[in-house]
């Protein structure tokens, strides 16, 4: 058995391996960037190393800066968690080399199922049917959008290393294709440190169904049964359940017999995720997830199985805790979550103090989080707070205990997506479950409007003079425009820090400022100070919460006045240019 681990993460997936340590008597040892000092995950562990400044490039996707602390504390295995380093062979390498388990498959694993165009062959290879796609040798912009040219629109774009929706842009009209794969890259490369891109053939209408499958070094390979994932915002997983409500019995077991003849095929070790279209009775592969999933405790919550625990006994060499026979569904569960953002304002990612944190202690619902009341909500990480998971005898019952549990949730400070959630989980649509991975594209922005998101700290103002997703680059207006009364512009009140890093008023007669909506980094700046702009013109770039923030000018103007420096790291409203 393993002796000491170092948990390669931060915040609920990090706590939800420590507690499964402390149950196999295995010291943890946390690992934390500047931001996260003190953090719920660092306070868990046996012991908290800091391995760097904030930014994750620079702490949590340093290979270098975690193999030191592992061999600093003593480690003799590490988790990667989800995120991060999970799925990058090269830190899974770089701990064989140092004499440290890697917690996951085997390096060679992660590399053949992070080549698309393997992981497509060895799919075929097992009978399993894909989805129309490529990932061409010429990475370029060039050969990326030719790809797309072969392959046809409607496409997606996807990150090669990584999956969340990280990194994956949906292509309708040629006219966008350069500027998502430069997002989509960019994207991918501060998520995964890794900017390598695939496309596939977009299956519109079609349900998103990954079973879970588990193997050990003795041969034995199992599968976990499904997750219904089909409730996403632009490629997100928002909710969760297992089972689905759309798979029959016979459909159910050919998914899973090719997910364990997939997981054969790739000489897989440990937990891993066999992800599918569905549509109908037929199924296509997209991708294998090598590593754990956000939503593992849906699984768990069904087959009353730890996957965590299992993780650890199979890398210290023992075999699977059950056999196939073993595994069976039991009721259903159902997961949400729990995002600080304000969907009202296309799902801004919130920044923010959390003044109040209570998680509702109801039977038959599970809270994993990896904050606490006091916790500082970074714009570096994820915006993820919580995940609550509700477990009944009957799916009817399960969303009603999940919509109690939501309701029950107590967060002041940040918004959240909580009312949206409820709102979702009423929706008579969901509730028959008449899903398919486009149900929130359609649904949601009629949500997010009739459900305002709740609990803030301080009123924001100015106001946006709209409320558009601002993660969707064909059409995103999120511009703040700075006036006083009687739509002067306002210089009276300091907006943020800008280039001088200073406070960065509006000049006196420059006309109107556009500042930033959320605390950010400048990625990169359109303009210079004389250019002419027209309405829907990116101005800046901004980069938030792991997800890309582009700011549009609201109408045509000339801009006055630069206010800020790309890889700055800007205030909320701090005033970004000037224009008239």
């Amino acid at each position: 058995m393993l002796k000491r681990l170092l948990v390669a993460n931060r915040g609920e997936i990090a706590l939800r391996i420590i507690r499964s340590c402390r149950e196999l008597g295995i010291e943890s040892i946390a690992v934390h960037s500047s931001a996260d000092a003190g953090a719920p995950h660092t306070l868990a562990a046996d012991r908290a190393i800091a391995i760097g400044p904030a930014p994750a490039s620079e702490s949590y996707l340093s290979i270098p800066a975690i193999i030191r602390a592992a061999q600093s504390a003593g480690a003799d295995a590490i988790h990667p968690g989800y995120g991060f380093l999970s799925e990058n062979p090269r830190f899974a390498e770089a701990c064989a080399a140092a004499g440290i388990i890697f917690v996951g498959p085997p390096s060679q694993a992660i590399a053949r199922m992070g080549s698309k165009i393997e992981a497509r062959r060895l799919a075929a290879a097992a009978g399993v049917p894909v989805v129309p796609g490529e990932t061409p040798n010429d990475q370029s912009d060039r050969g990326i959008a030719a790809a797309i040219d072969r392959i046809g629109l409607p496409a997606l774009i996807k990150a090669s290393a990584g999956g969340g929706g990280k990194g994956m842009r949906r292509v309708t009209d040629a006219a966008d294709i350069t500027q998502a794969i430069e997002a989509a890259r960019r994207e991918a490369t501060g998520a995964f440190g890794d900017g390598t891109l695939y496309v596939e053939k977009l299956i519109d209408a079609a349900r998103h169904v990954e079973i879970q499958v588990f193997a050990d070094h003795r041969g034995q390979a199992v599968h976990l049964f499904e997750r219904e994932c089909s409730v996403q915002r632009r490629h997100q997983k928002v909710i969760e359940e297992s089972p689905s409500p759309a798979l029959t019995p016979e459909l159910r077991a050919r998914m899973t017999t090719a997910a364990v003849a997939m997981a054969r095929t790739v000489e897989y070790r440990n937990a891993g995720t066999i992800e599918f279209l569905v549509d109908g009775s037929s199924f296509h592969f997209l991708e294998m997830n090598t590593r754990l999933q956000v939503e593992h405790a849906v699984t768990e919550q069904v087959t009353g199985l730890d996957l965590v625990r299992a993780q650890l006994l199979v890398a210290s060499g023992e075999p699977l805790p059950w056999t196939q026979a073993q595994i069976a569904q039991r009721g259903h569960a159902i997961e949400a979550r729990v995002y600080a953002e304000d969907p009202a304002q296309g799902f801004l990612p919130q920044a923010g103090r959390l003044a109040v944190y209570r998680a509702p202690h109801i039977p038959g619902v599970r809270v994993d989080s990896g904050v606490a009341e006091g916790s500082e909500i970074s714009v570096y990480y994820d915006p993820m707070l919580a995940k609550v998971i509700a477990t009944a005898e009957s799916r009817p019952l399960a969303i009603n205990r999940l919509a109690a549990a939501l309701r029950a949730l107590d967060i002041e400070g940040v918004r959240t997506n909580v009312p949206f959630l409820i709102r979702v989980l009423e929706l008579p649509d969901f509730r028959d479950g008449r899903i398919d991975t486009g149900f929130l594209d359609r649904e949601g922005a009629r949500l997010a409007a009739e459900h305002p998101a709740v609990a803030i700290a301080r009123p924001r103002s100015p106001a946006p003079e709209r409320s558009r997703d601002p993660w969707d680059s064909t059409g995103t207006d999120v511009t703040r425009t700075s006036r006083g009364p009687r739509g002067r512009p306002a210089t009276s009140k300091p907006q943020g820090r800008g280039a001088s890093g200073g406070r960065s008023a509006p000049s006196e007669g420059a006309g109107r400022a556009v500042t930033a909506p959320m605390p950010a980094t400048v990625l990169r700046i359109n303009v210079k100070p004389g250019d002419a702009v027209k309405k829907g013109d990116v101005l800046v770039l901004l980069e938030a919460m792991k997800m890309e923030l582009p700011v549009r000018a609201t109408d045509a103007g000339f801009v006055a006045a630069i206010r800020c420096r790309e890889g700055e790291l800007v205030d909320a409203d701090a005033v970004l240019l000037e224009w008239q």
